[in-house]
């Protein structure tokens, strides 16, 4: 039997343990004595150590922020390391979020893709591999964190109590492999005066502002001026409505992720944008214009670069007005041959004036290797090996995974080039036949670590 056949014979106890491990609701919960991110996240790391106990592994629980599964002998550690923490579930489902649903070659649920699927491929992989009697030159460690989504608390527990890696992969993005993650700047800006008096928009930092609800005082003609202003914009939706001497705005724009803020619509940006278009004479309001705007590159404060890998982002995803300030989040991803102090330099002097300010709340330093690199090469070999496929190349993404947070390792997979998964949204998925080949990328990517 070759090896794909091996896979497929296993492919229906893979399914089941990873419906095993998609009914437990592992969204961040409240932390409680020995269990640091709640009920579900604890939980779900008890079965996936049970599943690779009864698959014949070593299996570790370090404290419940994260545990390991683990072969081999040697003092080198070839890594894995997935997740099995999960975003909320929100959206329209159509299936049970927490309940495996197989259609055909889909299986529907949350984590599927992100990334209790991977967690359950890379545990198959270093199975096949044992059993074939591969000799094991080092360690094979597959890590099981429980806080990716929210923080990686998980893997700074790890690096506090357990051994470092090696080199290895997180089973967390996309193929070919990543083999560079742009750095991250988070800031929030504050007005100083404003005559707005409320501001609501958007949910999340990470994400573009959609939708947004500002109410302003009226003033004769402004309601038109605000509308032949709005008309004149990309929104999807808009409404002014005028009574007892106010004026509410609503703006829904388009959402999109922090890393690709060009794909949406800042409903917020367009909103301050009309109001100046319409006359309406505000400090804050000049202040985000030109501080921040609806450009999505960092030129309002010195901050717009590129390199061959790609260009800075600019993201606001959400304005609220509190206590009389205005506020705005900032989330900034910048390119991977930059330095944080390079955009610290950059945006020197340019962050507050008499109508604004703004302030730098963390950095992230860039994660790099060049494609030349021996854990690139490893890693880049074994998904043409399997796949055939040499026209898609290693990639450099704007998103961030656990390689930012564990020395020697790159993101690998399981996303195909090109298809949406829907991770993160309504009927998240994966396909039988993806993961049976996963499987064999990850038991060539382990083999070619081992000879590193």
């Amino acid at each position: 039997m070759d090896i794909k056949e091996q896979i497929h014979v296993l492919s229906e106890e893979m399914i089941e343990n990873l419906g095993k491990l998609v009914a437990v609701d592992s969204q961040l919960g409240t932390p409680e004595e020995g269990k640091p991110f709640g009920e579900g996240p604890a939980e779900v790391l008890s079965v996936g150590l049970k599943i690779a106990e009864e698959l014949g592994f070593h299996t570790v629980n370090l404290d419940n922020y994260c545990g390991y599964a683990e072969m081999g002998e040697g003092e080198e550690i070839v890594g894995i390391a997935g997740h099995l923490d999960i975003v909320p579930v929100g959206g329209d489902w159509s299936y049970d979020p927490f309940v495996l649903t197989c259609k055909g070659d889909h299986v529907y649920g949350r984590g599927t893709t992100d990334d209790k699927g991977p967690v359950i491929e890379a545990l198959y992989a270093m199975k096949l591999l044992r059993d074939s009697g591969v000799k094991l030159n080092k360690r094979v460690r597959l890590i099981m964190g429980c806080n990716e989504e929210t923080g990686s608390k998980c893997m700074e527990h790890y690096n506090k109590v357990a051994e470092e890696l090696s080199c290895g992969f997180t089973p967390d993005a996309n193929f070919p492999c990543i083999h560079g993650e742009k750095g991250h700047m988070s800031m929030m800006a504050y007005s100083k005066h404003t005559k707005i008096i409320s501001m609501n928009g958007g949910f999340v930092s990470n994400a573009v502002c959609d939708s947004c609800t500002t109410v302003i005082p009226a003033d004769i003609g402004l309601k038109e001026k605000l509308e032949a202003a709005l008309a004149d914009t990309k929104l999807q939706e808009y409404q002014v409505t005028e009574e007892n001497g106010q004026i509410e705005i609503y703006a829904k724009g388009v959402p999109a992720h922090a890393s690709t803020p060009a794909l949406g619509i800042n409903a917020a940006g367009v909103t301050f944008e009309c109001l100046e278009k319409a006359g309406f004479e505000d400090d804050f309001v000049e202040f985000y214009n030109s501080h921040i705007g609806t450009a999505c590159d960092g030129s309002g404060i010195g901050l717009k670069c590129a390199d061959e890998f790609g260009e800075l982002t600019f993201c606001n995803g959400i304005v609220k007005k509190e206590d009389g300030v205005i506020s705005a989040t900032i989330d900034i991803r910048f390119p991977v041959t930059y330095s944080v102090e390079d955009m610290l330099k950059m945006c020197e002097g340019k962050l507050e004036d008499e109508n604004g300010r703004i302030e730098i709340h963390t950095t992230t330093k860039p994660l790099f290797f060049p494609k030349e690199s021996p854990l690139v090469e490893a890693l880049y070999k074994a998904y043409t090996d399997v796949t055939g496929d040499t026209e898609n190349k290693p990639l450099v993404i704007g998103g961030g995974t656990y390689a930012k947070s564990l020395k020697n390792i790159i993101a690998f997979g399981p996303e195909k080039p090109g298809v949406d998964y829907r991770i993160h949204g309504a009927d998240e998925y994966t396909l039988v036949s993806e993961v049976e080949e996963a499987v064999q990328i990850y038991m060539e990517a382990i083999k070619n670590l081992l000879a590193i």
